[in-house]
């Protein structure tokens, strides 16, 4: 029995114990039981149960974080839910249940007319968001679904409220298992350029990005949420395994497989979590272990930079992102016996090396030295909080020094990198 599987049983029966005393909840001071340690691809379930047990006996830095967290979960009672039917125009191939996306950074040329009423041709302008992807697309909408459920299923599991269990239910089924509103298992169309690309295989970031809080949502809602059932449970067992069968063997998914950047790494981190969260822990360790050789050693440079996503014109943006898909992955190696953060390349290249690199600015201790349009100093606070876990001394001595995140730091309660300053591509 490894230190992890004890400290799972140990807390367990600590949980039993205290499901019988009936502890007073964070929220409202209303009895209920501490559900079991959720079996989640990214976090951590044996540290939610405990920060779970915490919070019920009063830890006063856990109950600001839960009421950051609950007013996040608030704001999504009286939203959605959201449908990939809903878009004004279906998928380029003709399936309204097809998701469709359309390129940020891709902006018309001329102004439209009726003969061309895109502007096309469509020229890149990188780093610069264009606001017609925000309009007669899924990409909004499935950054709600993604970030509600999220928010409700832990926003549950801390406070019992079953109105957050049913509200994250309600979107999860509309969206992937209800026959009329549900969404297909691809991403043929995501990222597609108006005249020029019916869907791109880069559009996968759509989803590689935040898709595994949606599985992490999924364990959470499992340990026994009101209204979330075995057919709920099949049915988003299922999808997962189609959405993982096309991310493998599809043309699109190889090509993303192939990716060098901050693609590749977020690729691989969305393979390794739904063959987790699936039951292929063979698949999601050995895509953990290839990840030093074939992610670290060619993407991180000795001194610990980024130098493809440095030459970004959001530099700062793009290495913190990396860096999210490095941490979530390392996280993932956690439940299957590998230790990403030991990695050490050739060149000596390794995590804490990269998230170092970025302690300075991280902690305004010195200025960002690269291209940035929006530099925002909180973005790098989540993998300064990852590293500092994993044992980096210098990023455990640059913690107190970050800056808080909008909506505050909610790191306790849900200890696995988010994008904090999220733009897409």
């Amino acid at each position: 029995m490894n230190a992890r599987h004890r400290l799972g049983v140990l807390l367990a029966a600590l949980a039993a114990f205290i499901a019988g005393a009936v502890v007073p909840t964070a929220s409202a001071g209303a009895a209920h039981p501490v559900p079991r340690a959720p079996d989640t691809a990214v976090l951590d379930g044996a540290r939610l149960q405990q920060a779970k047990i915490r919070l019920d006996h009063g830890d006063q830095r856990l109950r600001r974080a839960a009421r950051a967290l609950t007013a996040r979960a608030d704001t999504w009672l009286n939203q959605g839910p959201w449908t990939v039917v809903d878009k004004p125009r279906p998928a380029p191939g003709g399936d309204i249940h097809d998701y469709l996306s359309q390129a940020p950074y891709w902006w018309p040329s001329t102004s439209p007319t009726a003969d061309n009423p895109w502007g096309c041709p469509y020229v890149q302008r990188d780093g610069e968001r264009n606001p017609e992807v925000d309009t007669g697309t899924d990409r909004q909408d499935v950054e709600k679904v993604f970030d509600s459920a999220y928010d409700l299923s832990l926003a549950w599991y801390y406070t019992g409220e079953k109105r957050y269990a049913e509200k994250a239910g309600q979107i999860l089924r509309t969206w992937f298992l209800d026959p009329d509103t549900r969404m297909n298992p691809n991403l043929n169309h995501a990222q597609f350029i108006p005249c020029k690309y019916d869907g791109r295989a880069i559009g996968i970031i759509d989803f590689s990005q935040s898709y595994t809080s949606v599985l992490d949502a999924l364990a959470i809602l499992d340990t026994g949420a009101t209204g979330w059932t075995r057919t709920d449970r099949s049915g988003m067992a299922r999808w997962n395994t189609g959405f993982l069968d096309w991310l493998r063997n599809s043309d699109f998914g190889k090509q993303e497989a192939a990716a060098a950047n901050n693609h590749g790494t977020f690729y691989d981190m969305q393979v390794a979590a739904l063959a987790y969260a699936t039951g292929d822990r063979k698949l999601a360790r050995r895509t953990v272990l290839n990840a030093g050789s074939t992610r670290i050693a060619p993407q991180i440079a000795a001194d610990g930079s980024q130098p493809q996503e440095l030459a970004r014109t959001r530099s700062w943006h793009y290495s913190t992102f990396d860096l999210v898909a490095y941490t979530r992955l390392a996280a993932i190696g956690e439940h299957v016996g590998v230790n990403l953060w030991k990695y050490r390349g050739p060149d000596g290249q390794s995590l804490f090396k990269a998230v170092d690199y970025l302690l300075p600015a991280a902690t305004a201790a010195g200025a960002w030295p690269h291209p940035e349009l929006e530099f925002h100093r909180y973005a790098a606070t989540d993998v300064v909080h990852a590293a500092a876990d994993a044992g980096d001394r210098q990023a455990q001595r640059a913690v107190r020094s970050l800056e808080e995140p909008p909506g505050g730091d909610l790191w306790a309660l849900r200890p696995a990198a988010e994008q904090l300053d999220s733009i897409t591509g």
